[in-house]
């Protein structure tokens, strides 16, 4: 029977109010069914409003907030010592206001009640008004303010009393100068608790700086000027005024409105990556409801004939089905803004570790309405493509149901659909990347990830039909088939769980990758303890100290200070007046720490160029060996000449060798090596490099060094090591955080689909046990067709991390890829047995179904 011979209805007008009545009404006996879709897209709703309202609430607080992120009006910084000149200027600039200056360097702290000894950023404040806005918040309060003016008084980090059990009242000794402890250090205005955790602070009157004898040669020391300017002056307009002024003398500045731009930015971008890791979770639910409105549309195939036979147009059959999608994506995307309004409430608490501002908690409306329009946008957008076959269903499938319920015409508007995808995710990702060419990047590297997914399902399927094991026994002949039968969850699992799981294994494999480019302190024969700012007096008695101990000298190298004044013989002035040369500032106003020998080290490999490692004609240009990728930074090759101020005293050179660097090794790398011959006679300093075997054997050392030679400081590297492992794991815990939506909705995406297909598993198992199956051996074929999609999805997940961490070490962070995949194997098993727990937790009831059940259903 053909459909020509029907008679020909006319076709209804469009009654919207019948359309959703019927819509309803078509709902009630399915909107169980209907909540798991709901489920699909709520986390990902969540994640997004999450993000966003939180966003929005640290943008507030920072506006709000700025004035105490820098303490000041304006802040000036340099890293040397300030000319007469340069001071006349920054002394007329406090003229009708108020300034405070603050001088800052590392070295080592000696604990007297403990004798443990710590390498932090000493900070020497002079009497005055800093901070001007906010407040250095110490227990008790009022050390903050005492300690300049009590003597010899110092305020310290409170981590560092409560790891070397000091309490205020104890005495710290910094260089040649003990100094009583006044109070604990809780916050710095703009500090961060990461910040801290770095270099944490100890405060001490600007006026005993000279006497603890820390001012050495060499010694990288910054200065800072605070400023409090009259109300009638505007700190912005100022410094434009004096800027020229300020970048020719290399000095930094900072005002509240610079501040504020810089903060709000790093924040923002990291607000943004996050939002695209909840939109990744998004995505990964549309895909379940795609899957689901497909199922859910099979089913209803019988009831849309019915309606065709009654004289329903495609379109409004479409309308009626779409409509109810709309509720579900309107519904789901309320329940997840609420969600996500709740998890933002969390979220300062996560975060605030990276923050300078305290973040208050509101409603953010603006991210609401973002969050429930786009999960109702996106949420019809990938069940369009289920609901577009329903315009085609034949009524005659109401007769037969073995004749085909579509046209076999193929359908326009689902290229369409696809293009409004695409368009709408690469809308989204540039709103929040704000570039084009990173919203393409992001767009295409979410497809391509679905599209990798979704082969390696494909083949998986084609080779177990291809190959499929027909001497197995009957429980594995029969789970393997189920991989690729008709309504299959093969690729839907593998694309939801696998994406899921590639997020979380990229970030262990990144986190491990990174780590071992630093993990150098526990390599055998490695220096792990760094000695510097060793005055050339110091030199020998420092190395009789160091063997002394039992300790070898493993390296012992001068360091040379310069600046650099020509590149090519353009100065600093030449190239920010052409912006085209593409020379960095930085270049200039750097100062550069130099060493001189007569041969390369293990670390270094010459790729260009001859190195001459002694000269004894220096009349000419001396010919210099510069880091690789530091001379690309400089636009400079083979033959360029660079001059050098080398503390007073200007040095002619020409760029003669090229060197590649591995950074990671522990041993005396520089950016710029002289030969021998050159500068043995300039002012210098040097720095030794030893092991410890043990912490007791290094802090004895330590110990023992502060107290002769208090101006030389020591970096432990294991505990450098011990903070930058830390650090990763706190940032790698609040990507996890937001990578859990995505393996979470992942999870609900399989509860849905099982659910979806548990009437075609019923009948099956019914089928099988009237074909004398026994109980076991059905629940030994759903065990193991879940095991092997668990084990699929997870696989193919970490393959894919696998390769996304290849990409972000080499392009990315441009370190080498050796990988370390001991996290993998936990992250493989958690997953694949996670899979077979829902899989068989859901799948419980199909047992308990009569036989007769089906077959008086089927009647």
């Amino acid at each position: 029977m053909s459909e020509s011979i029907l008679p020909n209805i006319p076709e209804r007008p469009l009654n919207l109010r019948w359309l959703l009545k019927m819509a309803w009404r078509d709902s009630r006996r399915n909107r169980s069914r209907l909540a798991l879709f709901i489920s699909s897209i709520v986390l990902g709703i969540a994640a997004l409003v999450a993000i966003n309202s939180f966003s929005d609430n640290l943008r507030t607080d920072i506006d709000s907030q700025a004035k105490s992120l820098i303490g000041a009006d304006l802040v000036i910084a340099a890293n040397k010592e300030i000319e007469p000149e340069m001071q006349q200027l920054l002394d007329s600039i406090g003229t009708g206001g108020d300034r405070s200056d603050e001088v800052r360097f590392v070295s080592m702290v000696l604990f007297k009640s403990t004798g443990g000894t710590r390498l932090v950023q000493v900070r020497a404040l002079e009497q005055g008004g800093f901070p001007y806005y906010g407040a250095i918040e110490t227990e008790p309060a009022s050390a903050s303010s005492t300690f300049r003016s009590s003597g010899r008084q110092a305020l310290v980090d409170h981590t560092l009393l409560l790891q070397y059990n000091t309490k205020p009242g104890d005495s710290i000794k910094v260089g040649n100068q003990t100094f009583e402890i006044a109070g604990a250090l809780n916050k710095i205005p703009g500090q961060t608790a990461m910040t801290a955790t770095i270099a944490p602070a100890v405060y001490i009157p600007r006026r005993y700086l000279e006497e603890t004898g820390l001012l050495q040669r060499g010694s990288r020391i910054s200065y800072y000027q605070y400023y409090k300017l009259p109300a009638s002056t505007d700190p912005d307009k100022l410094v434009k005024k004096l800027e020229p002024r300020l970048e020719e003398a290399g000095f930094g500045f900072d005002t509240i409105e610079t501040r504020k731009e810089s903060t709000g930015k790093a924040y923002e971008d990291l607000a943004r990556f996050l939002a695209l890791v909840g939109f990744v979770a998004l995505l990964l639910g549309c895909v379940g409801v795609a899957s689901a409105v497909h199922v859910y549309i099979r089913e209803k195939l019988p009831s849309i004939g019915v309606l065709r036979c009654l004289g329903v147009s495609g379109t409004q059959a479409f309308l009626i089905y779409l409509f109810q999608v709309m509720a579900m994506g309107l519904i789901g995307s309320i329940v997840g803004a609420i969600l996500g309004s709740l998890i933002q409430l969390y979220l300062p608490e996560l975060f605030k570790t990276f923050l300078p501002v305290e973040v208050t908690v509101a409603v953010s409306w603006a991210a609401i309405f973002q969050g429930i329009a786009i999960g109702v946008i996106i949420s019809v957008l990938f069940a369009l493509l289920p609901l577009l076959s329903i315009r085609n269903v034949s009524p005659l499938i109401t007769l037969r149901a073995g004749v085909e319920h579509t046209s076999g015409s193929k359908d326009k508007l689902r290229w369409a659909v696809y293009f409004l995808i695409v368009a709408f995710i690469f809308v989204f990702s540039y709103l929040q990347l704000g570039t084009w060419l990173q919203a393409l990047a992001f767009t295409a590297g979410v497809f391509v990830s679905f599209f990798i997914l979704a082969l390696i399902a494909k083949l998986m399927m084609w080779l177990v039909k291809r190959f499929f094991p027909v001497g197995w026994g009957y429980v594995w002949r029969q789970s393997l088939a189920n991989l690729y039968r008709p309504n299959n969850q093969t690729l839907l699992l593998t694309v939801s769980i696998g994406l899921g799981t590639a997020l979380i294994a990229t970030l262990f494999l990144m986190q491990r990758i990174l780590l071992s480019e630093v993990a150098f302190a526990g390599s055998e024969n490695q220096p792990n303890l760094v000695l510097f700012d060793i005055q050339n007096a110091q030199k020998d008695q420092v190395a009789q100290l160091t063997k002394a101990q039992g300790l070898p000298v493993l390296q012992y190298v001068p360091v040379v200070t310069m600046r650099l004044e020509e590149i090519g013989g353009l100065t600093a002035a030449d190239v920010r007046k052409d912006t085209t040369l593409g020379i960095p500032d930085w270049a200039y106003t750097r100062e550069y720490r130099v060493t001189y020998r007569d041969s390369l080290i293990s670390s270094e490999t010459s790729i260009a160029g001859d190195w001459q490692n002694k000269i004894a004609d220096t009349t000419g240009p001396i010919p210099i060996s510069l880091e690789d990728r530091y001379a690309e930074r400089l636009k400079v090759a083979l033959g360029d000449t660079l001059l050098f101020n080398v503390q007073g005293a200007l040095l002619p050179t020409v760029v003669a060798n090229l060197r590649e660097v591995e950074w990671n090794r522990v041993q005396s790398n520089f950016l710029v090596v002289f030969p021998k011959g050159v500068l043995e006679e300039a002012p210098q300093f040097h720095v030794l490099m030893t092991r410890t075997e043990t912490d007791q054997q290094a802090a004895s050392f330590q110990q023992t060094l502060v107290q002769q030679f208090p101006n030389v400081s020591a970096i432990d590297l294991g505990l450098i090591l011990e903070t930058l492992d830390d650090i990763l794991g706190k940032i790698s815990f609040v990507i996890r955080f937001m990578a859990l939506f995505s393996i979470t909705t992942g999870l609900l995406v399989l509860i849905g689909s099982i659910n979806n297909s548990k009437y075609q598993r019923i009948q099956e198992s019914v089928l099988l046990r009237t074909l004398g199956a026994s109980r076991r051996q059905i629940l030994s074929i759903n065990a193991f067709e879940y095991l092997l999609l668990g084990t699929l999805a997870a696989g193919t997940g970490i393959i894919l991390a696998v390769g996304a961490s290849w990409a972000l070490a080499i392009f990315s962070f441009e370190v080498a890829f050796v990988p370390d995949l001991s996290p993998l194997l936990p992250v493989f098993l958690g997953i694949t047995l996670l899979t077979v727990f829902i899989g068989m937790l859901n799948s419980r009831g199909i047992l308990n179904r009569p036989p007769l059940e089906v077959l008086r259903r089927e009647a």
